[in-house]
């Protein structure tokens, strides 16, 4: 054993390295003698390791750990059976071996340096982070299914760590219990089929009492298979979709029956249905905090008028017209447009029903949102205060047309004065922050992260931007 002089640290190995972080991926980051970035899988942060070298660039390295000498205080005993970084292993979720807790401070540090890295900015205050169960919460997704022919057997699950093929689950950490003790029945359900070897997906969405399962299939299923979905739903209290072709095929199995699928927002007493191929986020706990957060942040007047940007069903939009004088959402998708529209009509019946005050008037346009200049700004209504929650493109042609016209101020357009940005891509929330605090006149007051996908590198956020 030798003694890192510069550290003052017993190295165990001539040949260790000693782990000084880890990225987003929970890959953990050294540096060898000659100062070269490393990579390493299944290594955390104080860990002195061995490794085996995997991939080598001119600048980094990627490499597999060989020998772990003491263990990190990050690190913990996974409570998913199926999370590893063997062969086979379930690849679903990257940090089951990191504490919770330590995944959301990675997550916010991450979020940190990207601000500064790529936008050249920091925000004045970090809001706390908004979590919610560390498992159990994702309630919508897509499962893989395949039929292996050779074992006779039908895998449903997630695939496996850097592969093309389904891990051999028999149940998930991340899923509600409801859906997670279906993965076996699933099997046995598909393996049942006469088209078992032509369905390659089930898609699941979770909505109040509502489990809804979509069944992606290649070829027309026979009467045999419709009882036999039939007999499952009844068995097990699922609600059966089919997908014979693209997105615009899906359909509820049982055509003479509507279904119940649907979210609520209790604090506004709002209720969002949807189809379960929709958008919606996937955990339900940490959406409700996070459209209260958003719209306290959004400081909203009686008085006021707000744009919701990117507005998809209303899951802004309709908490908004509970506290706003008039809300406009805009998206870039007709049939959205109409479903938000349809969701609104909703629920004012049901505000009214329940003695709470009627909503806000509301709008909503057909626009695309990637396709954005100075000039049509100008068609724009004034509105003190817009929300934006962009797909993980993020917010670019907003950005750059607030830049524009701010670098030009030739008319007596009014801006808005505060931005609430809700991305899911932290990287182009940095990239647009910098144009809006560079070039656009504006302040980011609050950052923070919202822990929408625990377990995974998926990183949630919110920021506040002000005009000076």
């Amino acid at each position: 054993m030798s003694r890192d002089s510069a550290t003052d640290i017993r190295v165990p190995h001539p040949d260790a390295l000693r782990v000084e972080s880890v990225d987003l991926d929970a890959q953990g980051i050294a540096h060898d003698a000659t100062g070269k970035v490393v990579f390493i899988e299944n290594a955390l942060p104080d860990e002195w390791v061995l490794y085996q070298s995997t991939h080598r660039k001119a600048k980094w390295s990627k490499g597999i750990v060989l020998e772990r000498f003491n263990e990190s205080h990050l690190r913990i005993q996974s409570k998913c059976e199926h999370f590893g970084f063997e062969r086979g292993a379930c690849g679903g979720c990257k940090m089951h071996h990191v504490d919770p807790w330590a995944q959301v401070s990675l997550k916010q540090r991450s979020l940190m340096d990207q601000l500064w890295h790529l936008g050249k900015c920091k925000p004045e205050q970090i809001l706390r982070p908004l979590t919610g169960p560390f498992l159990g919460y994702r309630h919508r997704g897509r499962l893989s299914v395949r039929y292996v022919q050779k074992r006779d057997e039908v895998l449903v699950g997630f695939h496996e760590r850097s592969s093309r093929y389904i891990a051999d689950i028999q149940r998930c950490a991340v899923l509600p219990k409801c859906l997670s003790d279906l993965l076996l029945p699933l099997r046995a359900l598909v393996h049942g089929m006469d088209a078992r070897e032509t369905i390659p997906q089930i898609e699941f969405a979770i909505g109040g009492n509502v489990l809804a399962l979509v069944l992606r299939h290649l070829q027309p299923l026979s009467d045999e298979d419709v009882r036999a979905l039939n007999a499952f739903a009844r068995l097990h209290g699922v609600e059966w979709w089919l997908q014979p072709s693209g997105p615009a095929s899906v359909h509820l199995m049982a055509e003479h029956e509507a279904s119940n699928l649907a979210y609520e927002v209790p604090e506004f007493g709002i209720k969002i249905p949807f189809l379960p191929t929709d958008f919606t986020q996937v955990n339900h706990h940490v959406n409700q905090l996070m459209i209260h957060q958003a719209l306290n942040l959004m400081e909203i007047q009686e008085t006021d008028r707000i744009i919701d940007w990117f507005c998809g069903l209303g899951n802004f939009t309709l908490p908004i017209a509970t506290l706003a004088k008039q809300v406009i959402g805009i998206e870039g998708n007709d049939q959205l447009v109409d479903r938000a529209k349809s969701n609104w009509a909703f629920n004012q019946t049901r505000v009214v029903r329940l003695g709470l005050p009627p909503l806000a008037e509301a709008s909503f346009i057909t626009r695309n949102l990637f396709e954005f200049s100075a000039s049509d700004l100008h068609q724009l209504p004034h509105a003190r205060v817009w929300l934006w929650d962009p797909p993980r493109e993020g917010a670019l042609a907003l950005s750059k047309a607030l830049a524009d016209w701010h670098q030009a101020s030739t008319d007596d357009w009014v801006p808005p004065q505060r931005i609430v940005y809700v991305s899911c891509n932290p990287a182009t929330l940095a990239r647009d922050a910098g144009l809006l605090v560079n070039q656009a006149g504006y302040v980011c007051k609050k950052a923070g992260i919202l822990d929408m996908f625990p377990q995974t590198a998926h990183v949630e956020s919110m920021a506040v931007f002000e005009r000076q």
